[in-house]
This record gives C-alpha cells, structure tokens and sequence, in this order.
C-alpha cells in the first residue's frame, strides 16, 4: 500500500465514521483505564456487562480499594482470568490513590508501571482519554496492518511503528478505532468481508479479493 492508497484509505473510513469511538463504555479517566485493564484476552461486550454491574458500586480507586479484591473479582469473574485482573486493578488502585491522589497519571511512563497495565493499555489511555496520537495494537490492527499492506510487521511494536510513520497526521488520532472497528466487523480473521469493504481497492488484498 503506497502512500496515496493509505491516504485513501482513511479518507473513506473517516467519511463512513467521522467521529469513532472505543466500545468499552466508561464515564471517566479511570473507568477507561479499568476497562481497558480488565479487556486483555476479552471481549469489549463481556468487559462492558461486568464493568455495567461493577461501577455501580466502585468507579473510583478509593471506592475499588474499599471493595477490597476478593469482592472485585466476585464483580468480574466472568471475564476471563478475571482473579488475576482483580488483583492488577486493585494494586493498580492503591498506587493511584497514594501516589497520584486517585487520578490517573498522563505519562507511558508511570501508566506502564502501574499492575496489568502494558503498552496497549497505556496507547489506549493515553490516545481516548487524553487526545494523544498514539497506537494501541491488538489482534485486529495487527492482522489489518499485514493483511492490507498498511504496516506489515513481525511483532505489535513494529506494526504500532510502522503505522506512526506511514499514517497522516490528520488520521492519527482516530486511526487504531477505524482499525480495530474494520477488523473486528469487515477484515475478520477466519475470512475477510472483501465483498463489503469499502476500502478493497485501497488493499494490497484487493487481487485476492476480486479472485473469489
């Protein structure tokens, strides 16, 4: 995909969906931060149907330390590997509340050292919450990243790399939602939607595509 074709290829999926938006319902900083913490391994309809029950009760790092862990993961052990998720959140809870006042740190930095939090989680923080034009990789822009020759790479961090390079600054803000949206609902993994992607032509697939 050469520099014209990524162009256009953001172009349209910006005028299908000019104002993208993660699934994971949140209504602050730290419940974006939770969720995010809580979706590793798991689906952003299963996260949302415990984090529904779980917010109700404790939204706020002071509020989730009082609920104490066993009671958290009582909130989320539908989620897979939920008894380790319970105990990341809740140490991730504490070192908020004593070393940041319960907010939530804007820097990779301390974000990345808090428990459960790597480097996905921490794009997604840092680019949702806090407008910064960053990559959150998982399993979808990773296979639309090779897949369509957008930012063919061996591991997340080169394609994350390699899409910071090769996206327009204009898209870079919302690019990992358009991604992870066409991923997850046309470029599926078991078989593509060729015949309803909007972005076919655009696609070092598209020869593939029009061969079925």
């Amino acid at each position: 995909m050469n520099q014209t074709q990524i162009r256009e290829f953001f172009e349209i999926l910006r005028a299908a969906n000019p104002s993208p938006q993660t699934e994971l319902e949140y209504a602050s900083v730290f419940e974006l931060l939770a969720a995010v913490l809580l979706s590793a391994q798991a689906t952003d309809v299963g996260v949302n149907k415990a984090t529904r029950r779980l917010f109700v009760v404790a939204n706020t790092p002071q509020k989730i330390l009082e609920l104490g862990e066993e009671r958290l993961a009582e909130y989320i052990k539908t989620i897979g590997l939920y008894k380790t998720k319970a105990k990341n959140l809740h140490a991730t809870c504490r070192i908020l509340v004593e070393q940041y006042g319960g907010a939530v740190p804007q820097s990779r930095e301390a974000l990345e050292s808090l428990p459960g939090v790597g480097r996905k989680t921490a794009n997604v923080v840092l680019n949702v919450a806090f407008g910064e034009a960053t990559m959150a990789v998982d399993t979808h822009i990773f296979r639309v990243g090779n897949r369509t020759g957008l930012a063919p790479g061996k591991n997340v961090l080169e394609v994350e790399q390699q899409l910071l390079a090769r996206v327009p600054p204009e898209f870079l803000v919302d690019a990992h939602h358009w991604l992870i949206l066409h991923g997850r609902y046309v470029c599926q993994a078991r078989r593509p939607l060729c015949e309803r992607c909007a972005v076919v032509a655009q696609c070092d697939s598209a020869p593939m595509a029009a061969a079925r």
